[in-house]
């Protein structure tokens, strides 16, 4: 029910280094959302045009969605901790990454033939 979608003018790095950062970035948001990372997608698309303050250096865009309240302090430490993940592994500048996090009801999600709610 989690996810995390990564989309960035970055190049993409090597394969095993992009399986690596979707890793890591499936295990970090399960724990700042408290579920298990067995429900938890990454996405990741390198190449994308983008501009951000009216240029074309590199930058990202990320979305995260849960089922449920994602409260204020969750939402400022996954800023952070997705913000330099991505800033390390993709050479894009932190002033230069947008996140939305939302939150979405159960019946809204579907999965396994079914929904959540």
């Amino acid at each position: 029910m989690p996810l995390i979608k990564v989309q960035t003018s970055a190049d993409a790095p090597e394969p095993t280094a992009v399986q690596q950062l979707l890793k890591s970035l499936s295990s970090k948001l399960a724990k700042h959302v408290g579920k298990p990372e067995s429900y938890v997608m990454t996405a990741f698309e390198p190449n994308v045009a983008m501009t951000f303050g009216g240029t074309v250096e590199p930058t990202c865009y990320m979305e995260v969605k849960n089922i449920g309240t994602m409260s204020p302090s969750q939402t400022k430490a996954m800023s952070q901790d997705f913000s330099q993940t991505i800033s390390e592994k993709l050479d894009v500048p932190i002033n230069r990454i947008y996140i939305e996090f939302t939150d979405a009801k159960g019946a809204m999600w579907g999965w396994n033939g079914s929904t959540f709610g």
